[in-house]
């Protein structure tokens, strides 16, 4: 219930032969296991009660028919595996799926090396960089015609003045 040890129970002993006593420590332990007794016939009269409970209920009907649902015997599969023929319409179908694989895998292989073809023939990044262009960049920008105005200066803004709501 508590998952200890001979290791944790021999602590727990030692703790209490300490703080009780030697003289009071056999009553305690008494009391201990009476207490103990006391709290596993309250534990199983419970599941008892919720058993019987269960029963009355017909909660054991309910699971007993779903068990029965559930159980493959009960749906006939043994006689459809009796009666299965290992050569009939799967055989059939065994075999146009192997073509079917089989001319999936040789397209998948045609399309590979028709790609594989293609980038060898592609002109690689050292020919391409060897290629002359077919136009001239222009190098020299046009000449300004009129050269800029000068900007006059801003005027310093005039001081608040004290009677002034806008702001």
């Amino acid at each position: 219930m508590f998952d200890l040890g001979w290791s944790e129970l021999l602590l727990i002993g030692v703790v209490a032969l300490i703080v009780v006593g030697p003289k009071d420590l056999p009553g305690m332990f008494r009391e201990i296991g009476r207490f103990t007794g006391k709290a596993k016939a309250m534990a199983r009269e419970f599941s008892r009660a919720m058993e019987d409970a269960a029963d009355e209920s017909g909660v054991r009907d309910i699971q007993k028919t779903i068990k029965a649902a559930a159980d493959p015997k009960g749906f006939g599969t043994d006689a459809l595996k009796k009666n299965l023929k290992p050569g009939g319409a799967t055989e059939k179908l065994s075999e146009e799926r192997a073509e079917t694989r089989r001319k999936v895998e040789e397209a998948t292989g045609k399309a590979a090396s028709e790609r594989r073809a293609r980038e060898a023939a592609a002109p690689t990044d050292e020919e391409l960089a060897d290629l002359e262009p077919d136009f001239e960049p222009e190098l020299e920008p046009e000449p300004i015609s009129a050269p800029a105005e000068p900007v006059e200066p801003a005027k310093p803004a005039s001081p608040a003045r004290k009677d002034d709501t806008t702001s």
